[in-house]
């Protein structure tokens, strides 16, 4: 009589559990807006051609995001529309990306800036990660730095190696500093 007493509230709590775990949205499926950034986060940082020349961030406000930022091809502003617009949760997608001129002075300028930072052995280390956190945007010879960056020091070394390069005008060092207090 005790097996079967135990065994009615071990089938009532495991039918408790199940009703309790249908009620909550399926796992997998983003429904906040923070769940839904980190899956768009993840889908950017996935795309195979986002590299150092591409910058793209985004809003999520009640499941609708706004993508904007560069692109070198035209081809990755329709990939990534297309990839965020099938994470769940997104009710609507507007795409500002700006696909930047296709140019090869631009591209010279971007190796040659590229070569500049990453070379320098201040900043070699973050050469080493799947998508390096700074991005060089250079648009018509105007060079922007975009990303993050650990220390203050980092973003001065990081502007200075930039501005070797031969754009037309200073660099704009947009880098974000996660450790501003931190000193190296």
């Amino acid at each position: 009589m005790k097996a079967s007493f135990l065994g009615r509230i071990l089938m009532a709590v495991v039918l408790v559990s199940g009703a309790m775990a249908a009620s909550k949205t399926a796992p997998g499926q983003p429904q906040t807006d923070r769940q839904i950034a980190e899956a768009v986060r993840h889908q950017i940082a996935m795309y195979p051609y986002y590299g150092i020349f591409d910058d793209v961030s985004f809003t999520v406000v009640q499941g609708q995001v706004i993508l904007t930022g560069d692109v070198v091809q035209p081809v990755q502003k329709s990939d990534l529309g297309r990839l965020v617009q099938k994470v769940p949760g997104v009710t609507s997608l507007t795409n500002n990306i700006q696909v930047l001129p296709l140019s090869d002075f631009d591209n010279r300028l971007r190796m040659q800036i590229a070569r500049a930072v990453y070379g320098n052995p201040v900043l070699s280390r973050y050469a080493n990660e799947p998508v390096p956190p700074i991005h060089i945007i250079v648009n018509n010879g105007h060079v922007t730095l975009a990303g993050t960056v650990a220390t203050d020091m980092e973003k001065q070394v990081a502007g200075m190696a930039a501005n070797q390069g031969l754009s037309f005008g200073p660099v704009t060092n947009n880098l974000v500093v996660e450790n501003p207090a931190k000193r190296s």
